[in-house]
């Protein structure tokens, strides 16, 4: 072999070395990721209610029923409170206690229907009918935060909340509560700048004192209210017979329910009628809204397709009445709705619920309004009251006042409801005049209960 014959042999073996060292290095560079895990299917819901106590379910128990036991639906459940605040119509446990025995009851109901993966949030039972009460005693941010980890854990495709709006009858802020954190959750799981942390990917999940949560973000696809007051909303959203018979079960699902208020033994003695009324009662639920093609009154599930996602979709938001403001407006719960309505795309409630709400034969009622000026100058208002016979009011009956440019005075009205007699509708009225400027009224509609309603 030549010279040169030699030198291009060693040189193509050189190449060769070379070659197989790059490739080795290159390999070693290059070794492939693993496989994230998917979120956890143990706790994926198709339905998620959102209530505030324990029995707050059996609103919903005839559909519950059919949903788990003739539809196969997954649904989970989460309780803003344990009920501690509530009467024991067994024995003396109360407070702490009485909130260890209604989480037993709860999940002991829930559980006849096949559901298990129940949550309690430890908020404070709060007794009233404020809303605004009952977010501030639970630490509103901290209770949005809770409810939404639970939607991005659970994967709603719908969530079930109760009615948020203050109205006659039933009417516990705390059941108000749970369904204002119900509609901002279903407006912010899907955003990530919403507790970027519970959808942060962890550094190390498979170690100790980690952080970030790994969350998924998720957006629910419709979403629905109950009411227990004093309203027919029967044509706003879907009925659900509680006579049906279930084909698995052999029963009606109404029977369901009265097993249910068995688990609540703690809770009301019923009476053998409404015994009998719980089961014929029907579920009637009231439409929230929809990111897919659904009418008000369609099924639960209408609309939605297996598999399917819908992207975030953002809310309205608070709009400002830019200098638009009515000079006089009730103030409280209803100025506060009028607003979450309005930036929460839910409108539709204000047409159906007037300002109204109920109070027991005598009892005491604090009404709360805004005078507003968006004047450039102070303006001096004459707010003058207007009442049904047998009503008092603790102010003088005209009152005056004078609200500095582009400001508002809140004034609070302490009211005490006719002695009797019960059972019927009145309505409250306020006038407000000032020189210069045409009249303005509120009026607030209110419901004379024969029982004792919860506190303001």
């Amino acid at each position: 072999m030549s010279r040169l014959a030699r030198s291009r042999t060693a040189a193509a073996g050189i190449a060769l070395v070379l070659t197989a060292a790059i490739s080795s290095a290159v390999s070693a560079a290059t070794a492939a990721l693993p496989a994230l895990p998917q979120p956890d299917d143990r706790y994926k819901a198709d339905v998620l209610l959102i209530l505030g106590h324990p029995d707050d379910d059996t609103e919903a128990t005839p559909y519950l029923a059919k949903a788990a036991f003739d539809e196969h639906r997954r649904i989970a459940v989460v309780y803003g409170t344990r009920g501690n605040s509530g009467d024991n119509h067994l024995g003396m446990e109360q407070a702490k206690a009485l909130g260890d025995i209604r989480e037993i009851e709860g999940r002991q109901a829930l559980a006849s229907l096949g559901i298990s993966n129940v949550w309690f949030l430890h908020n404070p039972d709060t007794p009233g009918q404020d809303v605004l009460h009952s977010l501030e005693a639970w630490g509103h941010g901290a209770a949005l935060e809770n409810i939404v980890r639970i939607v991005r854990l659970t994967r709603p495709e719908v969530i079930l909340t109760m009615l948020p709006a203050y109205v006659s009858g039933e009417n516990h802020g705390d059941h108000q509560a749970a369904a204002v954190l119900a509609v901002e959750a279903f407006d912010q799981a899907a955003n990530p700048l919403s507790f970027p942390e519970q959808v942060n990917a962890p550094r190390k999940r498979d170690s100790i004192n980690n952080y970030g949560e790994g969350l998924k973000l998720w957006q629910p696809k419709k979403l629905y209210f109950m009411d227990g007051g004093y309203h027919d909303f029967k044509g706003r959203g879907p009925t659900y017979s509680a006579t049906e018979i279930s084909p698995s079960k052999g029963v009606a699902y109404g029977q369901f329910r009265k097993q249910a208020w068995d688990f609540y033994a703690t809770q009301y003695s019923l009476p053998e009628e409404w015994v009998q009324k719980l089961a014929v009662w029907p579920t009637q639920f009231i439409f929230g809204k929809s990111l897919v093609p659904s009418d008000a009154a369609a099924g639960v599930f209408a609309g939605i397709e297996p598999g399917s996602t819908v992207i975030y979709s953002k809310p309205t938001g608070y709009v400002p009445d830019a200098g638009n403001r009515p000079p006089l407006e009730l103030g409280g719960p209803w100025a506060f709705y009028r607003r979450f309505w309005q930036a929460h795309d839910l409108q539709q409630l204000a047409s159906i619920l007037p300002p109204e709400g109920s109070v027991g034969v005598g009892d005491p009622l604090w009404v709360p309004l805004l005078i507003n000026n968006d004047a450039n100058t102070s303006k001096q208002f004459t707010l003058r009251a207007g009442l049904p016979q047998g009503w008092t009011q603790q102010e003088a009956q005209e009152l005056t006042v004078t609200v500095a440019a582009h400001d508002s005075y809140p004034v609070q009205l302490n009211l005490e409801a006719p002695k009797g007699p019960s059972g019927g509708w009145q309505t409250l009225k306020w006038t407000l005049e000032s020189k210069g400027s045409p009249s303005a009224d509120v009026q607030l509609r209110m419901y004379l209960d024969e029982r004792s309603i919860l506190p303001q």
